[in-house]
């Protein structure tokens, strides 16, 4: 793994870019200071009363009624008052925290919806999940536990500093060793733990997008008995995720408490030594040492919560690292320009000579060129890998063209909002994705503008109103998880609806009726010409049957439009649709007889 991953520059450049969500925060952060300073004071006094019993009363044993019940009442009310104090303090860090933590997921999530596909195509899910969950709470840990921690000792120490000094300079100044060792100690830790942070996070993601591809392809693994390969996978993934935690540990156990308690004992033995040597020639005040050695011990303290925060410091810095590496992502979705004068109305698509690869390297479009006039059907059709799909996500600007052009009513794809784009094509998959939720959700998309009557008559259109109406909730029927509850044909009928229902110009079909029955592909056809009168279509088929009565068929053949025409004009042709069609009819044997 590469050590210069979390240089100490770029984690301070990590630390910055997170402290500067607390600006929105300003007045809630100085109250919280505000309070965790009247704490610190607390914990200072609280030392130097009890030496001023020790030396002014207790030594001398003169214990006269009013001081010392008055000094008794100001140590329990300091006490209590701390305690009162300490719990708003801390509810108001905790508070921020939150909230910068919750802007934060914001802010990730949607940057995520701006990607372009090609950010997908390259990022397992799992890893974005991880980004969007793991790594923002470690980073909420950070805000909760460990700035919190690190503010608050900081004051602490500062304030025993100022008490050491004020009841010995000289045995003060000799403390002051302590910290360019404590320093030395803390830089190491950040050294080594940064490049083992990150390891353990990465193993972390790494488990997350082996969990989510195994539970989305659940039926296939159970299907072609993949469950031993997929556990021994998970397995060694999982171990290499112990490993790298167990680095982890090993670096704590080494740097964090031992190593300070060991500082510790050397700072006591230094103290009582000091006391112990300057006893000989001077009267020793058993308040100042009490004192000393009250405040060695607080000041350890502190220190022993920074170091065991520290790690979740790290781990923090580096979750920070990694959300951050999404928020800078440049892979954005294709830029609009919004030079149009005016929004779709007819619906008239052209393709002009586009080019188009995914890589940047292997061409899978190639001099695309064809027109498809409002009201009229294009259909795609071609093997698999032909270019087919390509061509629809350019249409729907899924990913940007660098050759060609792509012209919607005479203006450029690129010049359009990406809102008008979005409206006015209605897009319908061979697998439909339906959302949690209900039935009435899915068609209207949360479409708050969208009445009841208005679902419904686009259900009835697609002739989806008929099975929803027979369930036991009708239209609020719940929704689980991708509609695993629906057949594949029920899914399609609420696809169906649910772009009809937002009354697009142009319809965008991937063998729309591939999952359908035959019964219900009947009707589906009849509700497919009713949405084609006045909207321009494109549609990818792979069964013929279902284009014969399209305008206009392409025929694409590695990524080139190698035959155009009428369904009859290119059986006339025998070319290679004649070849599939035969096939698709069982009148040639293989594949190899249509590519041939």
């Amino acid at each position: 793994m590469d050590k210069t991953v979390m240089s100490g520059k770029h984690q301070r450049t990590v630390l910055t870019r997170l402290l500067k969500y607390t600006i929105p925060h300003k007045k809630t952060i100085i109250l919280a200071f505000t309070l965790l300073l009247l704490t610190t004071i607390g914990d200072v006094l609280g030392p130097i009363l009890v030496k001023i019993f020790i030396d002014d009363y207790l030594t001398p044993r003169e214990f006269p009624y009013q001081p010392i019940v008055g000094l008794a009442a100001a140590f329990i009310g300091i006490q209590i008052a701390n305690v009162v104090i300490s719990y708003f303090q801390l509810l108001k860090f905790q508070e921020i925290a939150l909230k910068i933590i919750q802007q934060l997921r914001v802010d990730v999530f949607s940057k995520v919806q701006s990607l372009g596909m090609r950010y997908f195509d390259q990022t397992p899910a799992g890893g974005i999940v991880s980004r969007v969950t793991n790594d923002t709470e470690a980073i909420k840990d950070m805000f909760v536990s460990v700035l919190v921690s690190f503010i608050q000792s900081g004051f602490l120490l500062i304030g025993i500093f100022i008490a050491m000094f004020t009841l010995n300079v000289k045995l003060a100044s000799f403390c002051l060793f302590i910290l360019p060792i404590l320093f030395l100690i803390m830089r190491t830790y950040r050294k080594y733990s940064s490049i083992y942070y990150h390891d353990l996070r990465e193993r972390l993601s790494q488990l997350n997008a082996k969990l989510s591809e195994s539970l989305q392809g659940m039926p296939i693994i159970q299907v072609f008995r993949q469950e031993k390969r997929l556990k021994k996978e998970f397995a060694d993934i999982n171990d290499r995720h112990f490993n790298a935690g167990m680095k982890n540990l090993k670096l704590d156990g080494l740097l964090l408490r031992p190593a300070i308690d060991l500082v510790y004992v050397a700072a006591l033995i230094m103290v009582l030594s000091f006391f112990g040597i300057t006893s000989f020639t001077n009267h020793v005040e058993i308040g100042v040492l009490y004192a000393f050695i009250s405040y060695l011990d607080r000041f350890f303290e502190p220190v022993n919560q920074m170091m065991m925060r520290l790690s979740m410091f790290q781990q923090a810095i580096v979750a920070g690292s990694r959300v951050f590496n999404v928020l800078d992502e440049t892979e954005a979705s294709p830029e609009q320009f919004n030079r149009a004068n005016k929004g779709i109305l007819d619906g008239e698509i052209e393709f002009d000579n586009v080019t188009f690869s995914y890589d940047g390297k292997k061409e899978v479009l190639k001099n695309i060129t064809f027109t498809a006039k409002p009201g009229e059907t294009v259909a795609l059709v071609g093997h698999t890998g032909s270019g087919k799909s390509s061509i629809i996500n350019l249409l729907m600007r899924f990913y940007e063209f660098e050759q060609g052009n792509i012209k919607i009513d005479g203006h450029s794809i690129k010049d359009y909002p990406i809102e008008e784009l979005r409206d006015k094509t209605g897009l319908v998959l061979q697998d439909p994705f339906l959302f949690y939720g209900n039935i009435a959700d899915n068609i209207r998309l949360y479409a708050k503008d969208m009445s009841d009557e208005e679902v419904i008559k686009a259900a009835k259109f697609v002739q989806a109103h008929t099975f929803i109406d027979k369930l036991p909730e009708g239209y609020e029927h719940p929704v689980v998880e991708r509609g695993s509850t629906f057949s594949s044909g029920q899914r399609q009928l609420i696809a169906f609806a649910r772009t009809i229902a937002t009354n697009p110009k142009i319809l965008v079909l991937d063998e729309a009726t591939a999952n359908i029955d035959t019964e219900t592909e009947e009707a589906i056809q009849e509700a497919l010409a009713k949405m084609r009168k006045g909207r321009t279509t494109i549609a990818i088929a792979h069964r013929l049957s279902t284009i014969q009565d399209a305008d206009l068929i392409l025929v694409l053949h590695q990524g080139e439009i190698v035959e155009r025409g009428t369904h009859q004009e290119l059986l006339i042709h025998k070319g290679l649709y004649h070849k599939m069609y035969l096939l698709q009819n069982g009148l040639v044997e293989g594949i190899e007889d249509v590519v041939s």
